[in-house]
């Protein structure tokens, strides 16, 4: 299947090369040592309307699909993962989720300022002891009267530190039986009683975007605060989580992407045994499975991400992408330092940040073992 940009498309994937080639580029090594996006790069995405892609007009967003997110996306990762990580989050996780599932005036109460970066949105649902098996989870929210009083950690949250809105997954119904039929999503502030954040996560790699727990400790949140309907939130949870692998396809992408323009400018550059290393087989070798593996990742991410926009099954289609992608992204990662040798295990040259950012990839928003059994499963129609 071959997949042609319309002329808008063409425009918004452009706009953000750009932006990462021209503004991105010169803050990625600074975002990754010191774990921190700055304001004047958040600013920027929010003049470009980046933050709102799948927010509809009348909310103030870009009213776009996500074809379009992940077109952004892949440019934005080629540069910088922790920005797209932040993005992708927010994007695929957060707005995804109050379009869909918001009331009305929850929609008017938070889709705007999202849509203009005015706050940044968090998806909480990991816990300690309920990663893969996100039905164990313990966090527990009791009814009294007109609100939810909420009492739990999460764990691993990404944007946390600087988010505006949280989706908090809380157990509602008391028979933990029930598993994941007991569970609801809420609308949660940081401003909220009870809510308090854990130190900064130290991360290997996509430094640049916090992770921090998140603690609950009788926080009360308003009723009309529930996102869908109550103890239906894992359905919630698991559905907004298939746009959110396509994200992370779509990041793995574009990391594989820049190590291979990275290893292309390299090979020609370095010489030995009097030559440039590019003329060596072995490295053309590495070269061409490199882009072979890259244009199928691509393919795989695109078939999934247009099929969501046309509202057809795609939850084998977006496990695939992101099982494939996130494994052919660390192999390019692999591959990339080790056609760099020896400064490739520098921080001179960006492909060691490209190493340690592709890892993850294969870990958050479901493992690499979950997809393959997310995928035998639909196969199995189990």
């Amino acid at each position: 299947m071959l997949f042609e940009l319309t002329e808008e498309q063409k425009l918004i994937r452009d706009t953000a090369r750009e932006f990462a080639q021209e503004t991105l580029s010169k803050y990625a090594s600074q975002i990754d040592r010191a774990e921190k996006i700055p304001t004047e790069i958040i600013k920027k995405l929010s003049e470009l309307g980046f933050w709102g892609i799948l927010v509809p007009e009348e909310y103030g967003g870009a009213g776009l699909n996500v074809f379009s997110l992940s077109l952004v996306l892949e440019q934005i990762s080629r540069m910088c993962v922790s920005t797209s990580v932040m993005l992708s989050v927010h994007n695929s996780l957060v707005c995804a989720a109050l379009v869909k599932y918001g009331t009305e005036s929850q929609k008017q109460k938070y889709l705007p300022p999202l849509a203009r970066g005015e706050i940044i949105g968090a998806y909480a649902l990991t816990e300690a002891g309920a990663g893969s098996d996100a039905a164990a989870l313990a966090t527990r929210a009791e009814k009294r009267r007109n609100q939810y009083i909420l009492n739990g950690t999460k764990l691993f949250i990404t944007n946390a530190p600087i988010a505006g809105l949280f989706i908090i997954f809380a157990r509602t119904h008391p028979d933990v039986l029930l598993r994941g039929k007991g569970i609801s999503a809420f609308l949660v502030e940081p401003g909220f009683k009870g809510v308090r954040l854990g130190p900064n996560e130290e991360k290997m790699g996509v430094r640049g975007d916090p992770m921090t727990e998140i603690i609950l400790e009788d926080c009360p949140v308003p009723a009309e605060n529930l996102l869908g309907e109550a103890n239906k939130g894992l359905n919630l949870a698991l559905e907004v989580l298939n746009s959110g692998r396509i994200g992370i396809a779509t990041q793995s992408v574009g990391i594989a992407q820049a190590c291979l323009d990275a290893s292309l400018k390299y090979v020609k550059e370095r010489k030995q045994f009097g030559k440039p290393i590019a003329e060596f087989q072995a490295i053309q070798w590495k070269l061409s499975d490199m882009a072979t593996e890259i244009a199928a990742a691509r393919l795989l991410t695109q078939q999934a991400a247009i099929l969501r926009d046309r509202g057809l099954p795609h939850i084998k289609e977006a496990s695939m992408a992101k099982l494939f992608a996130s494994v052919i992204c660390n192999k390019a990662a692999q591959e990339a330092v080790q056609m760099h040798g020896g400064v490739g295990y520098t921080k001179d040259f960006p492909v060691e940040r490209f190493f340690r950012d592709a890892r993850v990839t294969e870990i958050y928003e479901g493992t690499s073992e979950i997809q393959r059994l997310i995928i035998s499963r639909q196969l199995l129609a189990l």
